[in-house]
């Protein structure tokens, strides 16, 4: 009763356009979350290399697990009025456990391995256990058992890894992690409750979701900032050095100027790209994770050029270099829905073809050379864009 008394209207609220303070208050969790996670990409690249397809499959995993509370907690909070305590107080629950698996996570395959499956459990179905519990009698209470039944199911694979260690913690994060995934993909279907699709989907907000997504690309992107800087601090100015913080700073500005410029077909560039320009897709927010998981991949691969610029450059290395920018544009090709008057713009893809051609014969060149090659890639691909839309006036629109 007291829940229901706590929560009443939470089914009928709805989310503001712009995103709260709180929301941005949440996502500085993320910025120590990822530093961990490049920090992570950075090591799997120093180790020898039979272990180097565990050691990123591992990161991987985590990536992914990180994100998926961050995804849902956006989901939330564009569906239902973050400006309610009882949706701030999920969020400030959800920021202080997002914390514990960020600490925990260098040793979550080792001696806190229970710490981080108890964490990651205790946000994943406490979430939608609350809503279900505040929503009884809406129509809306459909759709949060659906997501509390998939994750109720997740729960035990996420603590029986958490207890067997080992190859046995691998395989049961693994299976979990992937039927959180299937299950936001299908939108969480579950036998015996019916309904509620159609309700779920026209409560989002997706200006507000698209504001979200714009704010923690712009987290995501510090990291690169903060990978390149913090390299060159200590050991000082080369020519090397030197020039892989500007091809650093110039995949910055690349990376800024294709994720809000880039323009679907059909689409006006007038409009403000964080409110009704940006049509998301289905698929937006795994299109968010290669985005985010791109810029990554990126940080760490210029941080490692500037920390070690001599050659030959290592094959791993030269994959996350390439291979981070070629995330991103594909990422931000399926961001956006396909517009009905036209196709999919294939600039983006044809820089993807362009990373992909020019890595093999970086192998034979200075690490220099593949961060700058790949930088120009990027820049390129913007110029690029920019011919191939026709915009409007607007140069620097509001987030």
């Amino acid at each position: 009763m007291l829940t229901r008394a706590w929560s009443r209207g939470l089914g009928d609220s709805t989310s503001p356009r712009g995103a709260t303070v709180l929301e941005l208050l949440f996502d500085i969790v993320y910025v120590f979350a990822l530093a961990r996670l490049a920090g992570r990409v950075a090591d799997d690249l120093t180790i020898v290399r039979h272990a180097l397809l565990s050691e990123a499959g591992q990161t991987l995993l985590f990536f992914a697990a990180m994100w998926m509370i961050w995804s849902l907690n956006s989901l939330m909070a564009s569906t239902y009025d973050p400006r309610r305590t009882d949706i701030q107080i999920v969020l400030l629950a959800t920021m202080f456990g997002t914390l514990v698996l960020a600490v925990s996570l260098p040793q979550a395959f080792g001696q806190r391995g229970m710490i981080f499956a108890c964490t990651y459990v205790l946000i994943q179905v406490g979430r939608p256990l609350f809503l279900t519990l505040a929503l009884r009698g809406h129509p809306m209470w459909e759709v949060s058992a659906r997501v509390l039944t998939w994750h109720a199911v997740s729960g035990v694979l996420w603590i029986g890894g958490g207890i067997s260690g080992g190859l046995g913690r691998g395989v049961f994060w693994t299976l979990a992690l992937a039927i959180e995934v299937a299950g936001a993909a299908s939108n969480w279907p579950a036998f015996g409750i019916r309904g509620a699709r159609r309700d779920a989907l026209s409560k989002v907000s997706y200006v507000h979701l698209a504001e979200r997504y714009n704010q923690f690309f712009m987290i995501a992107l510090a990291e690169v900032v903060l990978e390149a800087g913090a390299a060159i601090s200590f050991p000082g100015f080369s020519t090397e050095r030197t020039v892989t913080l500007v091809a650093a700073f110039v995949a910055v500005v690349a990376f800024w100027r294709i994720y809000f410029y880039h323009i679907r077909p059909g689409r006006t560039a007038t409009g403000s790209l964080a409110g009704e320009g940006m049509q998301l897709s289905r698929w937006a927010s795994f299109s968010l994770l290669l985005i985010v998981g791109g810029i990554i991949c990126t940080a760490v691969g210029f941080g490692q050029v500037i920390e070690d610029p001599d050659p030959p450059i290592d094959w791993a290395l030269l994959v996350i270099i390439f291979g981070g920018p070629a995330l991103f544009l594909i990422g931000r090709t399926y961001l956006e829905k396909l517009s009905p008057t036209g196709p999919r713009c294939r600039v983006p893809l044809v820089g993807v073809l362009l990373l992909a051609v020019a890595a093999p014969p970086m192998v034979f060149l200075p690490p220099v050379a593949a961060s700058v090659t790949a930088a120009l890639i990027l820049a390129a691909v913007g110029v690029a864009d920019g011919f191939t839309h026709q915009r409007g006036s607007e140069t620097n629109p509001p987030l």
